[in-house]
């Protein structure tokens, strides 16, 4: 099969969605490997690494060209045009907060799998789970630093100090991003809080963490109370490949103390705190009601060294199944990589982002690939 591996154009995305030594792997099982001309270059990976290993350098239009194309952010508008029938588009799409690029999609006629819905039967989701990490570790390490009087913060360190309280921490979620945030703002010597819905979870939580969090059962009243309190709040809330639900409103914003910092890792779902709206690595923060929103929506892009390799980790072997078997038999084999499926043939295929914009949904069964 012809993979082309595309370089991201988006507004500081520095990673790239295949490592060399993930080229050389599909390399090696006779797959023809094209990178995108600088395309690894923001991740530490120069042309000539691509070259070395068996993989082609090519142009834009030779990538798109390819029968599957791997990116690790979803098109933007000046790639819609390079969408089309029989091509097969790998990424994170994130479709149910963007509405064009959800049309742009169904018009075009392209197969379209998001890394974020594939999902195993225990509901783990394998491809966002990297990213995950990586968005809640930074989160904590934001907060610490927006928390700093010269950019904007209370002036309060996380931490403290001998005979100085700890700053304290909130975090709304206890999934993979809550988890890895919690780990952080632990390091950092904060004092830390995770609201969760899951009482297994929770058990869970207490056990790994062996209780050095408290753990609450989120619920209005609870967010409200926690939110209130708070010098840091993570927003950490997940429904696969759906809108992010609003869980802190504007009057809790509002009840929190000046120069308080958010941190919203949901906001490629459309944000979990009334008052976001997405920011870049550039331009970070905004603030309202006298709280600092950091809201960028490729966290993990600032890291694209980890990140990139995080990714391949994760994402290779489902393009391996998708290279050597052909998508329509990787995923009659494989249920978890049929659930990433969100666009066949102008027909969206996945249920909570047809419900996200009011548009019909289509089981895949039955459907050509």
């Amino acid at each position: 099969m012809k993979i082309g591996v595309a370089k991201e154009i988006k507004t500081e995305e520095y990673r790239v969605a295949l490592t060399p030594a993930g080229a050389l792997e599909l390399a090696n099982r006779g797959h023809e490997v094209l990178i995108e001309t600088g395309a690894g270059s923001g991740s530490a990976f120069p042309d000539a690494a691509y070259e070395a290993v068996g993989a082609r350098i090519g142009s834009v239009d030779d990538v798109w060209a390819s029968e599957l194309v791997l990116k690790v952010k979803e098109p933007i508008a000046a790639e819609y045009g390079r969408l089309r029938e029989g091509l097969t588009l790998f990424t994170y799409l994130h479709i149910a907060a963007d509405e064009p690029l959800t049309r742009a999609l169904l018009d075009s006629g392209v197969t379209a799998v998001a890394y974020e819905t594939v999902e195993t039967g225990r509901g783990a989701l394998p491809l966002l789970a990297p990213m995950s990490e990586v968005a809640g570790r930074l989160a904590s390490q934001a907060g610490a630093s927006f928390l700093e009087k010269p950019k904007g913060g209370r002036g309060l360190l996380l931490g403290g100090v001998a005979g100085v309280a700890p700053g304290k921490v909130v975090v709304i979620g206890g999934g993979i991003v809550g988890y890895n945030a919690a780990i952080i703002a632990l390091g950092l010597g904060a004092q830390v809080t995770i609201l969760e819905r899951s009482i297994d979870r929770m058990r869970h939580l207490e056990e790994i963490l062996s209780g050095r969090v408290s753990l609450l059962m989120s619920s209005t009243l609870e967010i409200a109370a926690a939110v209130a309190e708070a010098d840091v709040v993570v927003g950490a809330v997940l429904i696969p490949g759906a809108l992010a639900p609003k869980l802190v409103t504007r009057e809790m914003i509002a009840s929190m103390q000046p120069g308080a910092v958010v941190v919203d890792v949901a906001i490629d779902q459309g944000g979990c705190f009334e008052t976001s709206h997405a920011t870049t690595h550039t331009d970070p923060v905004y603030v309202v009601d006298g709280v600092t929103h950091y809201c960028v929506a490729n966290m993990p892009g600032a890291v694209p060294i980890t990140s990139t390799k995080a990714l391949t980790n994760a994402t290779l072997p489902y393009v391996e199944a998708i290279a050597n078997k052909g998508l329509a038999a990787a995923v009659a084999a494989d249920p978890a990589l049929a659930k990433g499926v969100n666009v066949v043939g102008g027909k969206l295929t996945y249920a909570a982002v047809a419900e996200a914009h009011g548009l019909d949904y289509t089981p895949l069964e039955g459907l050509s690939l």
